[in-house]
């Protein structure tokens, strides 16, 4: 399938008919905590749903404080919205993520249904699954994933020297290996960077499609913009710089603590409103002490959602993008919402985003100075931010999240389409057969392949768990950094057992 790079082909401004009543079957690594990821995927289940598609949802529990916040959902007969949640373990330096623990592809299809389509969400755990024991089907269904999530990078930056490096290359092969397979018909990604990495990665560069993200035009004003809000946190009328994002290592805020210790050198007056939290504690405490020699202009909201989420971005004269880890950064599309010129690192999704000199600036990842130098230049000069303000606001009302999901939809379709045609093909190609030969057919068919699925399905699943041994377990060891070894591997294997998928 050719690239497609246009927002919306002729022909395609409505959902497509063909997509009513097709069996879904969304696989997501994320939903029910608040991130760039699951807002995605949120919006487009909503899409799908409203529109007809019989869809299935499979997803990680969400954990917190010990409880789920979701039941296990019981085996639903109407189909339509059914849901399901599987065990798995959260990350100890990020708990809204969980690594999942080994599931049968074939049980949760009769917990849900046969799928006519699969679509992944961010493949990791609960993805890289489906794509290993869907390859060992006799008759995959049609396989579209979209990649949202830069693991590599992840691992480079989690993980220690050696270990890092071995994350980053064990992930690369996985990646270039599962998404070779000829079920796999469509593969998204967020940015030009993301495709690179992918084609280095081995995916068939055939099968890439660039899709960006919507943004909620009309939570993500400028009319958000509260003056008695603005004084609570600047009541010196001091210049607001924002930035929205999980508090994690990896969002950059070494960085944008370097650069806030020299906004304070060069005597600007400003306060720096960071939004955003985690569960984990400890890795919380570690970003803020970051902030300790400039901790007078620093601001920390915790969780922000909704109209909250929205003033708090509409009260910002600037927005500081410092990750290089995201794929796409949906906040820097929702600042642009708010009327917020941005000032970015030059890495990942915000390059394809942020219009320097238009909509804001794109910064060397590694040019400190010159990041600071921009933010200053922006803060000091009330009509270039208004001019780039103007430009932001612009440049959203043209990204929809209508525009996006409907791409998605006519994907799945022509995804569809693709895997008849080959089927059809496949049985014209067949040799007239004689008796006998008719009947090892139907031997084969009936017998002879479910039971190799069989076996290959089980030595999927084998290997999983060979691979939770000699790279997961490590990950949450070093993640924790408190846990003990010999309790620890007692307690995932007990935890996984318990899991009904295992039964």
């Amino acid at each position: 399938m050719a690239q497609l790079e246009g927002m919306v082909t002729g022909g395609r401004d409505e959902f497509p008919a063909a997509l009513k009543g097709k069996r879904i079957l969304l696989a997501t690594e994320s939903l029910g905590p608040v991130n760039g990821v699951s807002r995605t995927t949120g919006m487009l289940i909503e899409y799908l749903r409203a529109n007809g598609a019989d869809l299935a949802v499979v997803a990680p529990r969400y954990e917190t404080k010990g409880r789920s916040l979701q039941k296990p959902a019981a085996p639903s007969h109407s189909r339509t919205g059914s849901e399901v949640r599987l065990r798995g373990y959260p990350l100890p330096y990020n708990p809204d993520l969980t690594v999942v623990y080994p599931f049968r592809f074939d049980r949760l299809c009769h917990r849900t249904f046969q799928p006519d389509i699969v679509y992944l969400a961010s493949p990791a755990s609960v993805g890289y699954q489906f794509l290993w024991q869907i390859r060992q089907l006799q008759k995959p269904p049609v396989v579209v994933l979209n990649y949202q999530t830069d693991l590599a990078a992840y691992s480079s930056i989690l993980l220690p020297g050696a270990m890092g490096r071995f994350g980053t290359w064990l992930v690369n092969r996985v990646q270039g290996f599962l998404f070779n397979h000829p079920s796999v018909d469509t593969i998204f990604y967020p940015c030009s960077d993301v495709r690179s990495y992918l084609e280095e990665a081995g995916a068939p560069s055939n099968r890439l499609v660039q899709l960006g993200r919507g943004v909620d035009t009309v939570l993500f004003n400028p009319k958000h913009r509260d003056d008695a809000y603005r004084r609570q946190l600047a009541p010196n009328g001091e210049i607001i710089l924002a930035y929205t994002c999980r508090l994690a290592p990896e969002k950059g805020f070494e960085f944008l603590a370097d650069a806030a210790i020299q906004f304070a050198k060069e005597g600007l007056h400003y306060k720096l409103l960071i939004v955003g939290g985690n569960r984990n504690p400890a890795v919380e405490a570690d970003v803020r002490k970051l902030f300790e020699p400039v901790r007078d202009h620093v601001i920390f909201t915790g969780f922000l959602g909704g109209e909250n989420l929205a003033r708090a971005y509409a009260a910002a004269d600037v927005f500081l993008h410092c990750s290089i880890t995201e794929t796409f950064g949906l906040v820097v599309l929702e600042s642009m919402a708010s009327g917020v010129p941005v000032v970015a690192r030059n890495q990942g999704g915000p390059s394809d985003i942020v219009k320097h000199g238009k909509t804001g600036y794109l910064v060397a990842p590694d040019d400190l100075d010159e990041f600071v130098r921009l933010t200053l230049q922006l803060a000091r000069d009330s009509e270039l931010r208004k001019n780039l303000a103007i430009n932001t606001r612009a440049f959203a009302d043209e990204t929809t999240w209508e525009k996006i999901n409907r791409r998605v939809a006519w994907h799945l379709v022509e995804g569809l389409e693709n895997h008849n045609r080959r089927l059809e093909l496949k049985r014209a190609q067949r040799p007239i057969r004689n008796w006998i030969s008719t009947q090892y057919s139907q031997f084969e068919t009936d017998v002879l392949w479910p039971l190799i699925e069989q076996v290959r399905v089980n030595a999927a699943i084998a290997f999983v768990f060979f691979m939770w041994m000699i790279a997961v377990i490590p990950l949450i060891l070093h993640g924790s950094r408190m846990f003990n070894f010999l309790q620890t591997i007692p307690l995932l294997f007990q935890q996984a057992q318990s899991s009904r998928l295992l039964q």
